[in-house]
């Protein structure tokens, strides 16, 4: 059963309809009534097919306004000549083969992204299956393997977002707090939007962007239009 406030938020809401950017932030904004600042959220449908690996889209983003959330735990997997450049960044886990095998030992994650150099990356194979599936592998495609360490973990650090397309082809994005400007959300929304069409793949043929939400934390979804 929906709470009351819920109820209430979604009698804002017309279900059939299909809001312009400006409306649906604006209402966003109206039914993010909890007592906490809410998270504003925006999940995308795609028209890919998630089962074929040339059409999972991937990337990374880094918001016009940031994501008002608190920083991310970047774990850096560097070697020894890293460590000291990797640390001053701000990384909050550092190491090298010690860290990969506690890991394979103990299975333990205690952070939110890695990041990682390439000579580290063929060790990094021994967890790779427990890394893998949580989507905290360092991948190229997520600019999270490379040699600029001061630069990957920096901008994890101020709020850069990996993002990937789930089994359904849907990508998730948090795009702010409720206590963030519609002009904001609106800034947010639209990068997040313009890097998944950048990212179209080739083979992905008919509409793209099949179907727009956002909602704030514990809010009912508001259908938004981006053609």
């Amino acid at each position: 059963m929906r709470s009351k406030r819920y109820q209430e938020a979604k009698k804002l809401i017309d279900p059939k309809k299909t809001y312009s950017p400006e409306e649906a932030f604006a209402l966003v904004k109206k039914t993010a009534n909890t007592k906490f600042d809410a998270t504003i959220e925006l999940h995308v449908r795609l028209g890919i097919d998630p089962k074929k690996g040339e059409q999972q889209v991937r990337g990374t983003l880094s918001l016009p306004h940031g994501t008002g959330g608190k920083s991310k735990k970047v774990m850096a997997i560097v070697s020894s000549a890293k460590e000291k450049e990797a640390k001053e960044a701000g990384a909050d886990v550092v190491g090298g083969e010690e860290l990969i095998d506690e890991i394979a030992k103990t299975g333990k994650i205690d952070f939110d992204i890695a990041v990682a150099t390439p000579d580290m990356m063929p060790k990094l194979a021994k967890v790779a299956k427990i890394l893998g599936p949580k989507g905290l592998m360092p991948n190229p495609k997520t600019e999270t393997v490379g040699t600029d360490v001061k630069k990957m973990v920096g901008e994890l650090k101020k709020g850069k977002l990996a993002f990937k397309t789930d089994d359904g082809g849907n990508v998730h994005f948090a795009i702010g707090k409720a206590s963030f400007s519609e002009a904001q959300l609106l800034e947010n929304a639209g990068a997040a939007i313009e890097a998944l069409k950048r990212l179209k793949p080739p083979s992905s043929k008919g509409v793209y962007l099949l179907l727009v939400v956002a909602a704030a934390t514990m809010g009912p979804g508001i259908k938004v239009s981006y053609a």
